[in-house]
């Protein structure tokens, strides 16, 4: 039986092998008299970088010339730079970029409209469309509404910080607001509109124990389905006892779709040095920050701190170069300019790829 399934299986890998080497060739055979055309979506990963000189200032008017990425020690070729909430410049012609995805120079269907963008990290597209695709910023509110919160007058503290935090959040941002104890609740989906964030931060009640990872999980999965930048901000006040997935499988998919992780948890979760370490990795892996507030004052304070990062940032994107790494790549970002060595830069560590797509369209010559 073994046999005969190790022969089945070699056979449909022939299979497979036999059907992508016909369709190249009968793109190669059709393609000048119209007919069918191969197209491999390469995928083009995008980066928040924040940078920070030694006494913790954000250094701005930096230029994409300053900045070297490398992937797995390759080097890589920006195809997009924005800094803070300005729009984003494309830095390469899809004609001129060799990782660019290809098909017919006058096929105006290889440019597909940002909507149809699938989502992610890692998002495939040409370069027409990508101002479009990464401009503005969803910003997903994770409230922990578990017993941890119930005590004294956190949670009313917390509402009010969460809620102060909303409405002095720059326009061109949209905000998702989630709550969670044992269960998850979309209390307001990703809108412009405040007063619907707001009302959901308001409307928020007790529940029991705390599944934070859980949630955590299924707010980054809301997240990749939107296209640009995307962050995610925690406030938990203490450890996570009831979740079925494991902080490590969190941490992953942030990274891997590209969104960073700001944590702002309350002197409850610091005591649990179990907690306060994955908080810290989670967030410094991802791009984002962690903050153990004291008091209500703290709170603010941090929320404060996590918008400014926001209005500070780089966004920046490339299609990656040929690897054959097919598992967890390296992401590498420094200056180029040796006075900017003391500088701080905080952004995401790598990424797992997500295979890339081959599709098959259908071309008529003309007449």
């Amino acid at each position: 039986m073994a046999k005969r399934r190790v022969i089945a299986g070699m056979g449909v890998l022939i299979f497979v092998a036999g059907f992508a080497a016909w369709l190249a060739a009968q793109d190669r055979e059709q393609d000048s008299s119209g007919g069918n055309i191969i197209r491999v979506v390469v995928s083009m990963v995008q980066l928040n970088v924040a940078v920070t000189d030694e006494k913790g200032n954000y250094v701005t008017t930096l230029r994409p010339s300053d900045f070297d990425i490398s992937e797995d020690t390759i080097p890589q070729k920006l195809a997009t730079f924005e800094e803070g909430n300005e729009g984003p410049k494309n830095l390469l012609d899809a004609s001129q970029d060799p990782n660019a995805p290809r098909g017919k120079e006058s096929d105006a269907e290889s440019v597909r409209p940002p909507s149809d963008l699938p989502r992610g990290g890692t998002q495939p597209g040409t370069m027409e469309g990508i101002a479009s695709a990464v401009s503005g910023s969803n910003v997903f509110i994770l409230f922990d509404t578990s017993n941890y919160m119930f005590r004294g007058r956190g949670f009313v503290f917390a509402q009010d910080s969460i809620a102060e935090f909303v409405r002095t959040l720059d326009h061109p941002y949209q905000v998702a607001f989630y709550s969670y104890s044992r269960d998850f609740y979309r209390a307001a989906s990703l809108t412009s509109d405040r007063s619907q964030v707001l009302r959901g931060v308001r409307e928020t009640v007790n529940g029991d124990d705390s599944a934070l990872y859980n949630a955590l999980l299924m707010t980054l999965k809301d997240a990749a389905q939107y296209s640009g930048r995307k962050v995610v901000v925690v406030f938990s006040n203490g450890p996570d006892n009831s979740s079925m997935v494991s902080p490590e499988d969190v941490d992953e998919l942030a990274q891997s779709e590209g969104v960073p992780i700001y944590m702002i948890s309350t002197r409850e979760a610091k005591l649990d040095a179990a907690s306060a370490a994955v908080f810290t990795r989670m967030t410094a892996s991802t791009g984002g920050e962690a903050y153990f507030a004291k008091s209500w004052k703290d709170q603010r304070d941090a929320f404060n701190s996590i918008r400014e990062d926001l209005a500070h940032l780089y966004f920046m994107s490339y299609y990656p170069q040929p690897n054959p790494n097919r598992g967890w790549r390296t992401i590498t970002v420094k200056l180029t300019n040796p006075k900017y060595k003391k500088y701080r830069i905080r952004t995401r560590s790598g990424y797992r790829p997500i295979p890339a797509r081959v599709s098959m369209d259908t071309a008529t010559s003309g007449q």
